[in-house]
């Protein structure tokens, strides 16, 4: 096929009356698109729970921990009667 031959297949394709949806194709992709949309919405909640309960735990885990305060020193013994 040449390509003046591929665009008038194309445009005869194109020009052709299109076919109805079936009705129960069409409730059946809506009913499935909601069922996806809803499981979307509750995934997204529940990511957004898990970080909130993340941040939370780790702000109690450093409020309780004092990671950024240097461990005393064990290696020295403590200097006493001088």
């Amino acid at each position: 096929m040449r390509g003046n031959d591929r665009e008038a297949a194309v445009r005869r394709l194109m020009e052709q009356t299109p076919r109805p949806v079936p009705p129960e194709i069409h409730t059946e992709a809506v009913r499935r698109g909601g069922r996806m949309l809803r499981r979307r919405a509750l995934a997204r909640r529940v990511l957004w729970l898990l970080a909130f309960a993340a941040a939370v735990a780790f702000t109690v885990w450093a409020m309780t921990a004092h990671p950024w305060v240097e461990p005393p020193s064990d290696t020295t013994p403590p200097l006493t009667g001088w």
